[in-house]
């Protein structure tokens, strides 16, 4: 079994019909739930995107928005379906009528041409008005107005209303969505790369309804794409003894686990939210999992940055990377307990920056706040712990 690989295609050699660089029929045997989800791993879903004018629900390899205290770190080359940069009024304004001096040097943001004024708030719109030449954002497809970003649409306008109702006042939602969340962007070959991965890894949950065969196709593409490392994997955790895994507690992902809507009954770090949380969310046990969290200085939806995992580890995470147990053991240092003799009764691995601890049977420690207090007041407290312990 070989790829055609004529025009980039990645259907299988024997294949009929049209060439496909990104044919689906890749993990055709899958069911339909398992299809579903993973089309939505493929999408861009932030959370309250309408209020930020994102599309919601679209493919990754979109037109961005990125935030204009973002703009200078983002790789803004490396979006190959384009970017707008969004700017809040007191951002661009010094007053009504009066631009900030520094939208007049070189490679500022332009409105209108690769940026735009949001309008949040009613107070905004009064104090610091768009200007008098200024037009709502609009789309137009080969110079007739159109109500949705579809390809060869053309955005003009300077800004966009996106207005809650307060009071006497009514909300105010004007302007079409202007792109996706920037640091879920990806191409669309890196986007349908991270796909495969995905089938891959759903293949290989314990009681999977499939076979390894049924996933040679899928093997194969990666292997074409130099993705294919099983070995690393197991390193990493996606995998354990060959079956999928969570990389950040390492259990053995269930296949019901992908469908099957979340319970917090048995996390006993969460205490009460069980009761509280419980039948509130449609969340399945097992979601989406990135090992680096997505960020604007990078772009890290690839495939070697993803993997299905517990969405309560995925919480418990938040925004820090996913350090493998092999990573700890070979880079960072042992960490310990000093009993009152002195005696070190080591117990697992810490990553250089202190972020993680991982014990070789699986336990995991997650730094929760970074340090915030001066050094003399951290050696305050050590005076005081030493007198404590003293008596």
């Amino acid at each position: 079994m070989s790829l055609c690989l004529q025009s980039e295609c990645r259907k299988l050699l024997s294949h009929k019909g049209e060439h496909d660089p990104y044919p689906s029929s890749a993990w055709a045997f899958m069911g339909a739930k398992d299809k579903d989800k993973l089309s939505k791993a493929g999408f861009a879903t932030p959370r309250g995107g309408a209020k930020g004018a994102y599309q919601n629900h679209v493919l990754r390899s979109n037109k961005v928005i990125v935030p204009y205290e973002r703009f200078r770190q983002a790789p803004l080359e490396s979006y190959e379906d384009g970017y707008v940069i969004r700017l809040f009024p007191y951002q661009y304004f010094d007053g009504p009528g009066k631009v900030k001096a520094d939208f007049s040097l070189p490679g500022a943001p332009q409105i209108g041409i690769n940026a735009f004024v949001l309008y949040r708030t009613h107070d905004q719109l009064v104090s610091l008005p768009p200007l008098p030449e200024w037009r709502i954002r609009s789309l137009a497809l080969n110079g007739q107005p159109v109500s949705e970003r579809i390809a060869g649409a053309v955005d003009s306008g300077e800004f966009v209303l996106r207005i809650a109702a307060l009071g006497a006042y009514a909300a105010r939602i004007e302007g079409p969505p202007q792109g996706i969340f920037a640091p879920e962007y990806a191409t669309e070959n890196t986007n349908y790369l991270a796909k495969c991965m995905l089938a891959w890894l759903t293949a290989h949950t314990v009681d999977s309804p499939y076979v390894a065969a049924q996933a040679h196709h899928l093997q194969i593409i990666l292997q074409e794409a130099g993705l294919f490392h099983p070995v690393e994997w197991e390193a990493m955790g996606l995998l354990r003894s060959g079956h999928t895994s969570c990389p950040l507690c390492m259990k053995h992902i269930k296949y019901a686990e992908l469908h099957d809507q979340i319970s917090f009954a048995e996390e006993n770090s969460l205490l009460n939210a069980s009761e509280q949380v419980e039948n509130s969310t449609r969340s399945t046990v097992v979601n989406l999992f990135h090992l680096v969290p997505l960020t604007y200085s990078d772009i890290e939806h690839i495939p070697q940055n993803v993997a299905w995992g517990h969405a309560i580890c995925n919480t418990k995470l938040g925004q820090r990377k996913c350090y493998p147990l092999a990573e700890l053991i070979s880079e960072g240092a042992k960490v310990g307990i000093v009993d009152e003799t002195g005696v070190i009764s080591t117990f697992g691995w810490i990553a250089q920056n202190l972020e993680m601890i991982r014990s070789p049977a699986g336990a995991v420690w997650i730094r929760i706040v970074e340090d915030h207090l001066s050094a003399e007041e951290q050696a305050t407290i050590a005076d005081f712990l030493e007198q404590y312990r003293e008596q």
